[in-house]
């Protein structure tokens, strides 16, 4: 992949833990091997893998009468229970945090990148725009990245791991669409058991001695409307007859459009988005709600 800006440093492509993940060897290993494109520095050895489940309420109290479409439809049921793959948004849908925000807080710019975050997910201005500008305002090096992973435990959804169990049981495909990072994607994916090539993110990359000179730009997720782009490529190929998407902000909600996402699935457990919420197909604040359902 070519690096987003001109160095005469090579790029490289840093593929390590899940925000705050530590994995055992052999994932660890997997996940390098799969992700790699180019020579990298090598990483600290990874430790055991401990994903946190916690409950967490939306980020403002809810009332379920403000919304219409918290009760499926029978014709939105049916195409939940006919899905022969479902995409998943990962920050605040199959992790509890936004990576980014997490990152910048442990690097000493939360607040900040923290508002741009609000206004990419809102949709108020382009996605690679937000991008572009919160990764500015920290430059987070290769051993601040590494550090963060090895620090932090990561924290997973609750009901995340036994709703996609269940859809792999049925035979249905998962995916991950990430405006995130793959760094912090892949160790994720490998313990809920999703394939690492289901994986469509975004990617760090880093010069020879370790500096952050930018993002991968040709990821489609790097941009507005690249979660569209991405489900459109995947449905393409392999031909599903029927395909929902599911998040909770802008950039997932525009996965629902021809060729796209038949249906989205608004997930408000963690971050309630009103605007985003109440053009989704189904509001959901709780991943038991789809489970019991299919």
């Amino acid at each position: 992949m070519a690096g987003l800006v001109s160095a005469r440093a090579n790029p490289i492509y840093s593929s390590h833990n899940l925000r705050r993940s530590r994995l055992p060897r052999p994932m660890a290993s997997r996940a390098l091997e799969m992700s790699y494109k180019h020579p990298a520095i090598a990483l600290r050895p990874s430790k055991s893998l401990s994903l946190v489940a916690a409950s967490l309420q939306p980020a403002k109290t809810i009332s379920a009468g403000q919304f219409s479409n918290t009760v499926p439809t029978e014709e939105v049921l049916n195409i939940w229970r006919s899905a022969s793959a479902v995409c998943f948004d990962v920050d605040s849908t199959v992790c509890l945090d936004e990576g980014i925000d997490e990152l910048a807080d442990f690097c000493g710019a939360g607040k900040a990148v923290a508002e741009w975050t609000t206004k990419a997910m809102s949709g108020s201005i382009p996605f690679e725009e937000a991008l572009a500008a919160r990764l500015s305002l920290f430059n987070p090096s290769l051993s601040q990245v590494q550090d963060f992973l090895d620090k932090t435990p990561p924290r997973i959804s609750p009901g995340i791991a036994g709703l996609i169990k269940k859809l792999m049981v049925k035979n249905i495909d998962v995916y991950l669409i990430s405006g995130g990072f793959r760094q912090m994607i892949n160790p994720v994916a490998l313990q809920l058991g999703i394939p690492l090539e289901n994986i469509f993110a975004n990617q760090l990359l880093f010069g020879s001695s370790g500096e952050f000179i930018g993002f991968d730009a040709k990821e489609p997720t790097s941009r507005s409307g690249g979660k569209a782009t991405a489900v459109q490529q995947i449905r393409k190929v392999h031909n599903y007859k029927a395909l929902v998407m599911i998040g909770d902000g802008a950039t997932d909600l525009e996965a629902r459009k021809p060729g796209g996402a038949d249906l989205f699935i608004c997930y408000a457990g963690v971050q309630l988005r009103e605007a985003v919420a109440v053009k989704s197909d189904w509001l959901i604040f709780d991943f038991e709600e789809l489970i019991t359902s299919l």
